[in-house]
């Protein structure tokens, strides 16, 4: 999968799962090069994810959600992940 595709595929999934209010996706794997994960292919990502799927839920539960929407993906085409999960409240109180 090249890295555009991968980002389309973080898309599509984090939002069939969790029908985020706002998804941003960034594909840092550049700079990670010559790291073992890169050298095998997968890519190294950030993903700020908004969602009120997360209200009343903690950074645990939340990230597990997120990864359970990525499935396979964390697998085959994901080395690194880094999550930002948070509801649109606080999102705002972020901004």
């Amino acid at each position: 999968m090249t890295p555009g595709e991968r980002s389309t595929a973080i898309r599509t999934r984090i939002d069939a799962s969790l029908q985020p209010l706002e998804l941003d996706i960034t594909d840092e794997s550049h700079l990670h090069a010559g790291h073992a994960g890169a050298r095998d292919g997968r890519g190294h990502f950030r993903v700020r994810v908004i969602s009120e799927r997360f209200t009343g839920l903690g950074t645990l539960q939340r990230h597990r959600l997120v990864y359970a929407a990525l499935g396979d993906l964390m697998q085959s085409d994901i080395h690194a992940l880094t999550v930002a999960a948070l509801t649109a409240a606080e999102a705002r109180q972020r901004r």
